[in-house]
């Protein structure tokens, strides 16, 4: 048995974690918009990020590379509501993308620290400092200012985006529950998740009229090299993301995560400019999304002090164990 010094989460593995993660995720929103010029159906997509992920999982506690434990129902009561969060989530961010330009969606997604700071209150954490409440005010309303000079303005890409940020606050909490208090790792809570995600994806690619159509045209697309490479890569990096989201919620707070997403975006939003296009530059627009970033980096700075002060979190046996 090891003992309570030894579950700690070590700086060095708490900064991994949190700078993994808002690589991956950086680079996650520029590949599903690529793969999403090529290929139009985004739940489709979805679904075989979570069976490539279902299936490696699996085979890798097949073969002993994985300490990932097996399918038990308790579990599976307590991951459901998760693993329905986590998918609403990307099914509406995939969808927003379609819609809007990748500067207008990282905006929109830099209101997820607000949100969770809500869903914190009224859960019992308390109220935030003034500075935190400040900055995610600035952050709202460079949204608003950045959207007001938005001239490829796309009222249900932007509700889609906004609906994405309610379910990613709603699975980071219960994420940060689930591996804290049922002690399961990343790598378990990815398993359940994919697991759970495919009898719901695949009923809803069905009922939505994508399935057999998006099949055909995967396999009509199989030809092209570039966007097999694309595809692939998406496949990966779907896992990837997965693993390094779970794994900071969990070393870490569901509230990193969300700083960890501010400040990745920062690039996101520089690099949004000149790749892929879709973006026609407006003085009002650019001037939004100066204050939303200004607001970003004010509130990972607040959050950063504030839990500078704060005694180191524990993490699971299990995901210590992992180490």
């Amino acid at each position: 048995m090891e003992n309570r010094s030894e579950a700690e989460a070590s700086p060095y593995k708490s900064l991994v974690a949190a700078v993994s993660y808002g690589t991956a995720s950086m680079a996650m929103v520029f590949i599903n918009k690529a793969i999403l010029m090529q290929y139009g159906h985004s739940m489709t997509l979805l679904t075989l990020q979570q069976l490539a992920t279902a299936l490696l999982i699996h085979f890798g506690r097949q073969t002993g590379y994985t300490r990932a434990r097996g399918i038990d129902m308790p579990t599976v009561r307590r991951l459901l509501p998760v693993s329905l969060f986590y998918n609403a989530n990307v099914a509406f961010a995939l969808a927003s993308l379609k819609g809007i330009n990748i500067p207008m969606y990282i905006a929109i997604k830099r209101l997820t620290p607000l949100a969770v700071l809500i869903a914190g209150i009224f859960s019992g954490k308390g109220k935030p400092t003034a500075q935190v409440t400040s900055s995610v005010l600035l952050i709202a309303a460079g949204v608003i200012i950045a959207a007001l000079g938005d001239f490829s303005f796309d009222l249900l890409g932007y509700g889609m985006a906004l609906t994405s940020v309610f379910f990613q606050t709603m699975y980071l909490v219960l994420v940060e529950r689930s591996g804290a208090e049922d002690g399961l790792s990343s790598v378990e809570i990815m398993f359940y998740n994919s697991f759970l995600s495919l009898p719901v994806l695949t009923f809803l690619i069905i009922i939505t009229g994508e399935f057999p159509s998006s099949l055909a045209l995967l396999f009509a697309k199989s030809n092209s090299l570039s966007f097999l490479l694309i595809l692939v890569i998406s496949l990966i990096m779907g896992i990837v993301l997965n693993f390094t989201m779970f794994l900071c919620t969990i070393v870490n707070s569901a509230l990193t995560t969300t700083i960890v997403g501010v400040l990745k975006g920062v690039g996101s939003t520089t690099l949004g400019f000149v790749v892929l296009g879709g973006v026609e530059v407006h003085a009002l627009n650019v001037t939004g999304l100066v204050i939303n970033t200004a607001g970003g980096l004010w509130y990972s700075y607040a959050k950063y002090q504030q839990k500078m002060s704060k005694p180191p979190k524990r993490i699971s046996d299990v995901e210590a164990r992992s180490k």
